[in-house]
């Protein structure tokens, strides 16, 4: 929907991609559907949910035997993310490197967006 020719919506590091890939064999899974709402303290949210089903008005992206779907209403959002997977000594998970972010949270998981 908001795409360049030849250029995916989002990519994904090998780690993301690694456990994305072993998500969705886990429980025959389509893939990670990534979206944003409203929330948190910086005004919004990233959300990632299971998917079974595809929808046909979702961005897919694909690499490395992982598939990410992109809600509609986020795709202007998303344009240009890097998914990464990170593990500390005190927690692991899903890391947004987004070029569109103006503002974040201190814990990083509240975010938000030019005019918004």
């Amino acid at each position: 929907m908001f795409g360049i020719p030849g250029k995916q919506a989002v990519t994904m590091t090998p780690k993301a991609a690694s456990m994305i890939a072993r998500l969705m064999d886990k429980d025959g899974h389509q893939g990670l559907r990534i979206g944003v709402k409203k929330g948190g303290c910086a005004g919004m949210e990233y959300t990632m949910d299971y998917v079974t089903e595809v929808d046909p008005n979702d961005e897919v992206v694909e690499q490395d035997g992982a598939r990410v779907m992109i809600a509609p209403m986020a795709q202007m959002f998303l344009f240009g993310t890097e998914i990464d997977y990170q593990t500390s000594l005190l927690e692991s998970g899903f890391v947004f490197n987004n070029p569109n972010v103006t503002e974040a949270c201190g814990c990083g998981e509240s975010i938000k967006f030019e005019g918004m």
